[in-house]
């Protein structure tokens, strides 16, 4: 929704007038967010990188909402490494406005290139001064807001990941009977093989949720879990119905994928998997009628499930060094390709699987088990929608459609579901934001 079409009246938060309501809007927060989703697509974060953009990001917009309402709790403490937040020195801010604002200089921090969000920054500032705000409460909210911006700024310095980017490279061992080596037609490396030694958010460990170890590549043996689950997926990949092409092209969030068309190679980008679960959470607070906090809220715990998603995830990837189903088929027929591109990483257990059933916990949490509506997050690139009918539900197709996209067995969809689940389960019961009852809020 245009700025210019969003309604301003006056408001009150703890007990204190504000200048206007304007940016106490959910579909203004939605927009926002989609403001850093659409950097991270443009820049090609990979999926893991961009659960760590979102997830600060929310965090010092909650912690703004926070800190103006006292029915809502900070997770400075509930996230046990997490520092105490500044307090705000007046009650003359627009809240809303400082969580906005927040939101977009963390966001602008951890992303690149710098200053992409800023332009936006200026023009949310510029709104303020045009509808009235007085110069007062302006220069408040923007102080209060920075004081959140630096401190979750310097919190996030500590969490491991610059230590990362300069970690020994991940070793291909090609005769190594079912590890994971490469795939056509990228051939990539592995992708953020020390992503388990980022500091999780909630999780005691990155193996907190290990799941059972994956079958043995067992080719030799036609009776073996091994050899059935890799023939499933290349029968169920050379009979695919409309619908399942669907699923499969719906969830498959490949940020970057290679095209070769004869001699020509180019990339096409689309949102990863948490950059689609996230637009997933306005379009469910939209459907919900949520307010501006609550949305808030829900964005925040909902990127903590993803960021820790991925921590458990690759813990496993990594751990196992799982050989994708395109390598074994194609030994058996080199002809045959998987619907989906297959991305440059371990196979065991899902990612998709993993984050999805994490991520919708903390949604049922929010707006319940329920909630149907349309998932249109996708026709920006030219896939038609999806009816969501609840969450889980989702995560399930999500995790199915990586089996009819010819990338997974089954049992990495579903032992990532479970361990993803598990994961939810923990975020939901240990992380409190808000003092109510929130299926008051449903």
């Amino acid at each position: 929704m245009p700025l210019a079409l969003l309604a301003a009246v006056s408001c009150t938060e703890k007990g204190v007038q504000t200048d206007l309501n304007f940016f106490n809007d959910q579909v203004l927060y939605c927009k926002t967010v989609k403001k850093l989703n659409d950097v991270v697509l443009q820049n090609g974060f990979p999926p893991m990188i961009a659960s760590r953009n979102y997830v600060y990001a929310n965090i010092a917009a909650f912690e703004c909402v926070a800190a103006g309402d006292d029915n809502y709790l900070s997770l400075a403490g509930q996230i046990k490494h997490m520092p105490a937040m500044p307090k705000p020195a007046t009650k003359d801010i627009d809240f809303s406005l400082a969580a906005l604002f927040a939101f977009i200089k963390v966001g602008n921090s951890v992303t690149f290139p710098e200053g992409s969000m800023m332009g936006y920054y200026a023009e949310l500032a510029k709104k303020a001064d045009s509808i009235g705000m007085s110069d007062v409460v302006l220069k408040n909210t923007i102080a209060f807001s920075d004081t959140i911006s630096t401190s979750i700024i310097n919190w996030s310095k500590k969490d491991n990941y610059l230590q990362t980017r300069t970690a020994e490279r991940y070793t291909v061992l090609y005769k190594v009977t079912g590890r994971w080596i490469p795939t056509p037609p990228m051939y990539g490396t592995a992708v953020e093989p020390h992503w388990r030694e980022i500091r999780a958010m909630v999780m005691d460990s990155a193996s907190q949720f290990r799941p059972t170890p994956p079958p043995v590549c067992d080719t030799a043996n036609k009776n073996s879990d091994f050899c059935k689950a890799m023939m499933e997926v290349k029968t169920i990949g050379e009979n695919l119905t409309d619908e399942q092409k669907h699923i499969a092209d719906f969830w498959d969030d490949n940020p970057s994928k290679l095209n070769v068309v004869g001699h020509i190679s180019f990339v096409t980008k689309k949102f990863s998997p948490p950059g689609h679960w996230m637009n997933i959470v306005g379009i469910g607070a939209k459907a919900a009628k949520a307010d501006f906090k609550t949305t808030v809220a829900a964005y925040a715990e909902t990127a903590i499930a993803l960021f820790d998603a991925f921590i458990s995830c690759w813990d496993e990837k990594f751990r196992s060094n799982y050989v994708r189903p395109e390598t074994e088929i194609n030994k058996i027929d080199d002809s045959w390709h998987p619907y989906i591109q297959t991305p440059p990483f371990p196979s065991y257990t899902s990612g998709h699987a993993t984050n999805s059933a994490a991520a919708a916990e903390i949604m049922t949490k929010w707006f319940g088990d329920n909630l149907s509506f349309t998932d249109t997050s996708l026709l920006e690139f030219g896939i038609k929608n999806r009816q969501i009918v609840s969450f889980r539900a989702a995560a399930q197709e999500a995790a199915m459609s990586r089996l009819y996209g010819g990338i997974h067995y089954r049992f990495d969809n579903e032992n990532g579901t479970v361990s993803g689940k598990k994961l939810g389960e923990l975020i939901a019961s240990r992380l409190k934001l808000y003092k109510g009852d929130l299926t008051a809020k449903k």
